[in-house]
């Protein structure tokens, strides 16, 4: 599939301040990372995957190609970086995935014949709820 050390190699980082509540340790600390990664100029993955990987993560990526995900869930730097390393292998090995082609079936004849029975049915007991007209 990928080289993942290789493709770790190109990622890039930014520490930021989260945002949110916190209170003291929020406003002083940069534990929010986010991670870019340049799709377009990627050395470790060929024209085929990154084709894939546009087609499949349109909506997340930037018109420059670039892949930005972020991540404020623990109060670590550590752990945020973990966390969105981990996500973003995740998301790569989904938009690498081809899903199988679809092979058309006959409806059985079996299934066909029970269908129009259950149909007499139901109009079999529909007419049974009408008046006779006895004259």
């Amino acid at each position: 599939m990928f080289n993942e050390e290789a493709l770790l190699k190109e990622l890039n980082f930014k520490a930021i301040r989260s945002s949110g509540s916190g209170g003291q340790h929020v406003n002083k600390v940069s534990s929010k990372i986010e991670l870019l990664f340049d799709l377009r100029n990627s050395l470790v993955l060929e024209e085929e995957q990154k084709e894939l990987i546009c087609k499949n993560l349109r909506n997340k990526l930037t018109k420059e190609g670039l892949l930005i995900l972020q991540c404020q869930e623990s109060r670590s730097q550590h752990r945020n970086k973990d966390i969105v390393i981990h996500r973003f292998l995740d998301l790569l090995k989904t938009a690498l995935e081809v899903p199988k082609s679809r092979k058309k079936t006959k409806v059985p004849k079996s299934v066909k014949e029970k269908r129009l029975q259950n149909k007499r049915n139901a109009s079999e007991k529909k007419a049974n709820r009408k008046k006779l007209d006895i004259e």
